[in-house]
């Protein structure tokens, strides 16, 4: 088997074979590629950075261009098993759009984001009273595609209020080591959820 880093090996492990997956802000199309060589998946990408969408092309990665902050409505309701939004929800304008139409779209969806609550990001911005960089977070507050700068607590309480069911909840150090969701809101760098409605 493929050397899988533990997020994607988590996601495969949710995905049944033969699903249909749509991957959106899909990157470099690697999942993707992954998802349909392991689990044979029919798999789609929506990227809006050109250069991202030439490595997706590359690597025979179907994918359009396109803002999801648009909204998906070229999709129809249920189109889809797996809806994928991989450190990209902290990036868009309309993050509430943008889960609804994931869950309109698919069945479930997938959501990893950054935790900008883990104890060395408050630390930084406590001691240093600047903005917070670290190896998930190089950016300076200038260039940073980081528009939304949310926890792991806030996506959960955000989840309730919206009626979207959080089916499962997987905690990491970083994307290759998964950790126990104890205080995972001040000590994990990442959080991922299945959600549905």
């Amino acid at each position: 088997m493929e050397t899988l880093r533990t997020d994607h090996k988590i996601i495969a492990s949710l995905i049944h074979k033969g699903a249909k997956v749509l991957d959106l802000g899909c990157g470099d199309g690697i999942l993707l590629k992954k998802l349909h060589s392991l689990k044979d998946a029919s798999i789609q990408g929506v990227e809006i950075d050109t250069e991202k969408i030439k490595e997706c092309s590359r690597v025979g990665v179907p994918v359009i261009h396109g803002d999801i902050d648009e909204g998906l409505s070229d999709y129809p309701d249920k189109s889809y098993d797996f809806v994928i939004c991989s450190q990209t929800l902290q990036a868009v304008h309309k993050p509430r759009e943008v889960l609804n139409e994931m869950l309109r779209v698919g069945r479930k969806g997938i959501v990893i984001l950054p935790n900008f609550g883990h104890w060395r990001i408050r630390k930084m911005l406590f001691f240093g009273g600047r903005m917070p960089k670290s190896n998930e977070l190089p950016y300076d507050w200038f260039n940073s595609p980081n528009i939304r700068h949310l926890t792991i607590k806030d996506f959960k309480e955000f989840c309730a209020k919206e009626g979207i069911r959080i089916e499962k909840e997987y905690y990491f150090k970083s994307l290759d080591r998964e950790k126990p969701g104890f205080l995972a809101n001040l000590l994990c760098r990442y959080g991922m959820f299945v959600i549905s409605r």
